[in-house]
């Protein structure tokens, strides 16, 4: 994924908030037959405070990507929506040249999983449902009968459970911040209301860009004017 300064993501805490709320992933292995992709739900090791993950493949998806031998790469897929040209121009500019574009926020972990033995899977399986089931008005666990423990082994022997603490990680949050305020605010305004192209979720995230970027700048203001006070040289 091609980085720009710009929309580097690199806060540990809001690559976690990433993951943890697009649990769907795409998994990524280049092998001695071609590239092969393969889509699974995955979750933060609860164990962890950084960006490591757990989850399963099911059989034998675990051999086509030669799970635990060689680097897999998870795509993961934030918001993201079209960005119409006719929402850059301002009100004292009116239209402005401009193309369409899409904004998006995505993470890229790569790195070799571990394959987790036969009881640390089953411990995987089952907080992995009850992070979705919970939200259900009865929720049902994974060893709620009428599922009994042969079933439950069964379901264990058709999967495989993986580790991965990613070694590389390349994050990007396209969210118009090279645009100015004002038309910031108008995207956000459009995406937010019932247009052409609603995207709740994408405004949500552009809302907390733009609240990030506000608040670097009031804190380098901030020290620049400390410097000046101390007789520093703020450069």
């Amino acid at each position: 994924m091609r980085q720009n300064p710009s929309f580097a993501m690199t806060d540990v805490g809001e690559l976690r908030r990433l993951v943890d709320q697009n649990p769907w992933v795409t998994l990524v292995s280049d092998t001695a037959d071609g590239l092969v992709a393969s889509h699974y739900a995955v979750m933060l090791d609860p164990s962890r405070d950084d960006l490591t993950i757990v989850g399963h493949v099911g059989k034998p998806d675990d051999l086509i990507h030669g799970l635990g031998e060689r680097e897999l790469l998870v795509v993961v897929q934030g918001p993201h929506g079209y960005i119409s040209p006719s929402w850059y121009g301002s009100v004292s500019s009116g239209p402005v040249a401009s193309v369409p574009t899409w904004n998006f926020v995505s993470a890229h972990l790569t790195g070799v999983p571990e394959i987790l033995d036969t009881d640390e899977n089953l411990r995987v399986l089952d907080a992995l449902v009850d992070r979705f089931e919970s939200r259900m008005p009865e929720p049902r666990g994974m060893w709620q009968p009428p599922n009994d423990p042969a079933f439950i082994e069964r379901l264990e022997r058709g999967t495989v459970g993986f580790r991965l603490t990613p070694t590389r990680v390349v994050a990007k949050r396209k969210l118009s911040q090279n645009r100015p305020g004002d038309v910031v605010e108008t995207i956000i305004a459009e995406l937010s209301e019932g247009g052409a192209h609603p995207n709740p979720p994408l405004a949500a995230e552009m809302r907390r860009a733009r609240d990030a970027q506000a608040a670097a700048a009031k804190s380098v203001g901030t020290s620049a004017t400390a410097d000046q006070r101390s007789g520093g040289d703020p450069s």
